[in-house]
């Protein structure tokens, strides 16, 4: 697990998007997860601001997303099919045939999980899969004690989680108590994963998952059992962590290895 700590949200969502832009570049007709939420919004927008100045090629790519909240119409202004249209998917030259979103309107959400499971294997499985963290640790909707075999699945959402996404809701009573959701199982199968988080009410997870023990209750710890995970935090995110100078000695002295490994 590699982590890199950047000054502030900027160079996170700068930083997070050079990696994605990296590997789109490396593999045009890339499989791509991507997460919704508050964390990622800068990421995207840089995305597409280099589609738009040094035109970032999206025309092959395949996006899944994680997550949809059950209930919701692609449509409605808080699912998450209407956020990735907004944030992400209108700036961008993505074939829209090749975006796949859960829908939350779905009249049979677990045959529904069944096909999602089912085209993400057809599409030869994820590349690289875009995760933030959630306030108790969850990654996707998988909420503490979630299987780490899990597939995609309708889940009952947390108490916390649901208080936390109130605030894109006009009151609490109005945040759906179900999701669709990739599992954790199905996240560990991306061939490379980049987890993205900020604000100093992410520390305490996010020191959890880095440096704690691996347990469902932190299901973002699910992680460290994967070969290839790239953590960007900002410094907020990332002042609980014990091992912080360790860090950043590495993120500044890895130039060393790869001028090695290319001699």
């Amino acid at each position: 697990m590699e982590i890199i700590i950047t000054p502030d949200y900027e160079q996170m969502s700068k930083t997070s998007a050079q990696i994605i832009a990296r590997e789109i570049r490396k593999q045009h007709d890339l499989v791509l997860g991507l997460a919704t939420g508050d964390t990622p919004v800068g990421t995207y927008k840089e995305l597409a601001k280099t589609h738009k100045e040094e035109g970032l090629d999206f025309s092959k790519v395949t996006a899944f997303n994680l997550d949809e909240y059950v209930g919701l119409a692609p449509l409605h202004e808080n699912s998450y099919n209407f956020f990735m249209e907004e944030n992400l998917f209108k700036d961008i030259n993505v074939n829209p045939e090749n975006v796949y979103v859960p829908q939350g309107n779905t009249n049979d959400p677990e045959e529904f999980s069944q096909w999602y499971e089912k085209k993400i294997k057809e599409a030869g499985g994820l590349d690289l899969q875009v995760l933030g963290i959630g306030g108790d640790g969850h990654i996707g909707f998988n909420e503490p004690g979630s299987s780490f075999a899990s597939r995609t699945r309708v889940k009952a959402l947390e108490k916390q989680t649901i208080e936390d996404n109130s605030r894109f809701f006009e009151k609490e009573e109005d945040v759906p108590r179900f999701a669709i959701t990739m599992g954790i199982g199905t996240i560990l199968e991306a061939k490379k994963i980049l987890l993205i988080a900020n604000g100093e009410n992410k520390a305490n997870v996010c020191a959890q998952f880095i440096e704690g023990p691996v347990s469902s209750q932190i299901t973002a710890s699910a992680l460290q059992l994967h070969s290839y995970v790239t953590v960007v935090l900002d410094e907020a995110a990332a002042s609980k962590l014990k091992r912080k100078d360790y860090y950043n000695w590495v993120r500044d002295n890895k130039h060393l290895v790869q001028k090695k490994v290319g001699r």
